[in-house]
């Protein structure tokens, strides 16, 4: 359990946030301190319900492309899938490969790349847009957050053209090491600048609201409760 007062190791904090914490009370703390916009949109979705993501951002951006893109002046855009391979082999431990920035009408992630996800250690994908080999997938286990399963390819319409730069996922800002949290109720991220304090009050709440929970169970009204405890 990590410790209110006490700084710990990632590995400590990313187990404690799993073990403790879920997006409504991240949320929650992050609206108090005016982070209003920090939830991405409703249809990034777990492959699995249970499927849980925290870690840290990878950011990677990605462009609808036509055939003869591959005939311009921009070399990137002359590789099979621009920068993705790059990306992807650039993942490190506990990071989460995060993609947007081309028309959400084709799948961004599959079993290859959660293979090669698996062996790097990372903590998860999220993508605005769809994936594809589900049933692969949910056979490594490896959590992914997308539209849902769609087997339209990327590799003759979009192209990874940069990573670990700051991204926006409709109206998110996402910038590398910020801290992704995902599970059935959407996905939110949690900005590193600011990152401690939010966890800190995160705990807070979550284990204020098990006080308020059992409080309820015994009887006492949520009038009551909320004056008492201030959670609700």
């Amino acid at each position: 359990m990590i410790s209110l007062h006490n700084p710990t190791s990632e590995e400590e904090l990313i187990a404690s946030i799993k073990a403790e914490l879920f997006t409504a009370v991240i949320g929650d703390i992050m609206d108090k301190l005016g982070f209003l916009n920090q939830f991405l949109p409703p249809q990034v979705q777990p492959l699995r319900s249970d499927m849980l993501i925290v870690g840290k951002a990878m950011p990677v951006l990605e462009a609808d492309v036509v055939e003869s893109a591959e005939q311009g002046n921009n070399p990137v855009l002359q590789k099979p899938f621009g920068l993705m391979l790059e990306a992807l082999d650039d993942l490190k431990k506990n990071e989460v490969y995060i993609c947007t920035g081309s028309a959400p009408s084709y799948a961004l992630w599959g079993e290859l790349m959660s293979m090669r996800a698996v062996k790097l250690g990372a903590a998860g994908a999220v993508v605005n847009g769809y994936s594809r080999d589900t049933n692969g997938i949910l056979e490594l286990n490896f959590p992914v957050f997308s539209y849902g399963s769609y087997a339209k390819d990327q590799a003759p319409r979009g192209k990874v053209i940069d990573f670990r730069t700051p991204i926006e996922m409709n109206g998110v800002l996402i910038r590398n090491g910020d801290y992704v949290i995902g599970d059935r109720d959407g996905v939110c991220i949690v900005p590193k600048a600011a990152s401690e304090e939010i966890f800190r009050l995160a705990f807070e709440k979550a284990r204020g609201e098990k006080v308020v929970f059992q409080k309820i169970k015994e009887g006492m009204s949520a009038k009551a409760a909320f004056e008492t405890y201030g959670i609700m």
